[in-house]
């Protein structure tokens, strides 16, 4: 597994993290003993960086971390989690005194006295121009809440508003070989102002794994079935925007550029994790299985320009036109 600097944290993490969406079991069914597991199989493969939210089963994820930590003093893993999805998205609920009762819960549910990284969790795009906003942020790192903050964000837009921002140890975004936008400003922006970028989404929500078909029958709860139509969240969060009939025919090509010995997941990992600036790249996983593939894309390394070079052709070919003007 390889290892870097998330950010303005300086903290040091693998480049393979975990997110942890599912273990909320918001979307199929992971017990609390499997998720567990899933915790225990990627600290053991390397893995030191989690990803959570105070919204994933509206606090379960963040209890079962809390519960996994406990049980393994000198654990050496960095938890990011995020704030703001609990109330109505409107900028004037992101005041100092909210944040105070958001990080007081997380802090309670992960059993944590200061929380290594809060991520504003996909606010409304003024949120991140506002100086109150900071100032509220900043306030709860001196008052020893957080250790450090940073942004989750939609857009290249707002990913660039708060790298702008001083305070701002990191950002996280969507990411992957079907979103590619990021490498236009954003990398280069948080590269130049030492910003960590968190990649998320980085399988565009399991197509570039290659295993999906237009057969394949997602649970009614499983929100590659429910926001298809963005109906629920942004329509950019499940299958990275992409219509579904063209993703999967642009992963079968991205599956043809894929070396021997390599799986797709693995391969969309590592192409992610190679990308200048990225700091950790975060994949969910629903059972031991997926996570033991996911931290096996920390040992890949760089696949080279010729796999890169294919990368950006399909996505020239296939996806920039419907998904790179609207993030």
């Amino acid at each position: 597994m390889e290892y870097r600097t998330l950010g303005r944290t300086g903290k040091t993490v693998s480049s393979i993290g975990l997110g942890t969406w599912q273990l909320g079991a918001d979307w199929g069914d992971v017990s609390t003993a499997e998720a567990l597991a899933i915790l225990d199989a990627s600290a053991k493969a390397g893995v030191t960086f989690f990803d959570t939210a105070d919204v994933y089963g509206d606090g379960r994820s963040e209890k079962t971390i809390g519960e996994y930590l406990a049980a393994n003093p000198g654990h050496g893993i960095t938890v990011a989690t995020k704030m703001g999805r609990r109330v109505e998205q409107d900028a004037a609920n992101f005041t100092l005194a909210n944040f105070r009762a958001w990080t007081d819960r997380s802090r309670a549910n992960l059993g944590m006295d200061t929380l290594d990284l809060v991520q504003l969790h996909c606010p409304p795009t003024a949120v991140f121009s506002s100086d109150e906003v900071y100032d509220a942020l900043d306030t709860l790192v001196a008052e020893g809440a957080i250790a450090n903050y940073g942004v989750s964000v939609e857009t290249c837009y707002q990913a660039l508003a708060a790298i702008a921002r001083p305070g701002t140890a990191t950002v996280q975004i969507i990411l992957n070989a079907f979103r590619l936008k990021p490498l236009d400003a954003v990398l280069p922006a948080a590269k130049a102002a030492g910003v960590g970028i968190i990649a998320r989404v980085p399988l565009a929500s399991g197509l570039l794994s290659g295993k999906y078909t237009r057969d394949t029958v997602f649970a009614a709860d499983d929100h590659r079935n429910y926001n298809r139509d963005g109906s629920a969240f942004d329509v950019g969060e499940t299958f990275s925007g992409v219509d579904y009939e063209t993703g999967l025919a642009a992963a079968i090509e991205f599956g043809d550029l894929v070396p021997e010995g390599i799986t797709p997941a693995a391969a969309a990992l590592a192409f992610v994790a190679s990308l200048d600036g990225v700091s950790s790249v975060i994949p969910g996983a629903r059972n031991v299985e997926q996570a033991l593939g996911n931290a096996s894309a920390g040992n890949i390394g760089d696949l080279g320009e010729a796999f890169a070079a294919g990368v950006r052709d399909i996505y020239d070919r296939s996806i920039r036109a419907s998904v790179h003007d609207r993030w």
